[in-house]
């Protein structure tokens, strides 16, 4: 006799699998653009400059998306979110080399802001979706979360060494093409076959509640704006283009090289944050875990995290210069920041969904991935700054002062319900 698959199996297999096509171009994109603008020459700054309208699209999206869903269903958010992206692909095929740094600038930051009002309307969609269709039992929700979080970060991880693969040897045109024509195809499947089982919507949600009254959404969101802060701090500009410089001779082949290892190096961070991350359940112990236990385990493992960057910070000031000892800690202490970051990525995700209510998890969802948003963009901006002003020493100086704010912030949730009346 063979096991029913439990309801909204169908459903939640049907989101994922978006999740992870939409998740496969995105990590590919921006490598292809980071590495693509910088052989022609933009600096640190300017590289960031391409990202900030892509983080402030995700801040201004993920605020309204929240709404959007429960006005009109989860559904048709997921299937905008995958058009958008379609769109912004084949948009940037337009962009002239002929054009002057200041339009192209401009130009790659509208396309790359169409990006981002895809990526959340898409994350928003299928991390709502998991509140909804995951079994209520044991810690099915913490299980399906994680699952759903790890693998989607494990697929972008592989999108970075697709991009960078792709740029080496098709150019930045035709791999833009490519990748527009498969998730072209993909969202067609989806709509296609995709199940019942999420909601439809409802016309009385209105604007206003998008805000949450819940001091424990509020901290939440607080506590992940400065987490995703530390990261990027490190990972838009500063660490590539670091990477980069010790990598590369500047002639073509070792341009290529150099492309194919930076993307190797971020594919694989991107990968094991995701095995980390979907991983976590197991690696916090045996079921079954209450709020409060992964409240407390999010406070530890905040701490645990802003050991690395500060450890790293040290290293940076006792090196003269690029020494091989010091690339191979960075490298070292990156990847242990990225394993220790999925388990405070993974108890973030589970506690929104945990912290918000069915009936306006589209919101509290929404808002919460403002905040994670607010955090990229933060960090993309630094990123730039930093490596430009103060090199790696300030980079990684920031992302430890980041974690720290986010570890104390994390100290001010509670598992005493903590819902104001609306």
């Amino acid at each position: 006799m063979t096991t029913p698959r439990p309801e909204g199996l169908s459903a939640y297999i049907a989101v994922t699998a978006a999740y992870w096509a939409f998740m496969l171009t995105d990590g590919a994109l921006r490598m292809l653009v980071l590495l693509h603008f910088h052989t022609l020459g933009f600096t640190p700054i300017q590289l960031a400059y391409l990202f900030v309208l892509y983080e402030i699209a995700g801040m201004v999206t993920n605020l309204a998306a929240g709404w959007i869903a429960a006005r009109f269903g989860l559904t048709s958010t997921l299937y905008a979110g995958l058009s958008i992206q379609v769109v912004a692909l084949l948009a940037l095929t337009q962009l002239d080399p002929s054009w002057a740094i200041g339009v192209s600038v401009a130009f790659v930051m509208c396309v790359q802001g169409a990006s981002g009002v895809a990526k959340d309307l898409a994350k928003m969609s299928s991390k709502s979706a998991v509140k909804l269709l995951a079994p209520a039992e044991g810690d099915g929700l913490f299980r399906w979360v994680a699952l759903l979080t790890g693998s989607k970060n494990a697929v972008k991880g592989v999108g970075f060494l697709m991009g960078a693969a792709l740029l080496a040897t098709l150019g930045f045109t035709w791999a833009v093409l490519a990748m527009a024509a498969v998730l072209a195809v993909i969202l067609v499947a989806v709509i296609r076959f995709m199940p019942d089982g999420l909601p439809r919507g409802s016309k009385g949600a209105k604007f206003s509640q998008v805000f949450s009254t819940s001091a424990n959404v509020n901290w939440l969101s607080a506590a992940r704006v400065f987490l995703f802060g530390a990261r990027d701090v490190w990972f838009v500009v500063g660490i590539p283009i670091y990477f980069y410089a010790v990598l590369s001779d500047g002639s073509e082949e070792g341009n290529r090289a150099a492309f194919f290892m930076i993307g190797t190096f971020m594919a694989i961070w991107i990968i094991l944050y995701g095995a980390v991350q979907a991983s976590a359940p197991r690696l916090l112990g045996a079921a079954p875990r209450t709020e409060g236990d992964l409240i407390r385990a999010a406070r530890g493992w905040a701490g645990a995290l802003f050991v690395v960057p500060a450890a790293l910070t040290l290293a940076t000031l006792l090196s003269p210069g690029p020494q091989p000892w010091l690339t191979a800690t960075l490298v070292a202490g990156l990847l242990a920041f990225g394993a220790l970051f999925a388990v405070n990525s993974a108890l973030h995700s589970y506690l929104i969904l945990a912290f918000t209510r069915s009936e306006r998890v589209t919101m509290d969802v929404g808002f919460y991935y403002m905040a994670n948003a607010g955090g990229r963009l933060l960090g993309t901006l630094l990123s730039g700054l930093t490596y430009q002003y103060g090199g790696l020493t300030l980079v990684l100086g920031t992302a430890a002062l980041m974690v720290a704010a986010s570890a104390l912030i994390a100290g001010r949730l509670t598992d005493q319900p903590q819902e104001a009346p609306a």
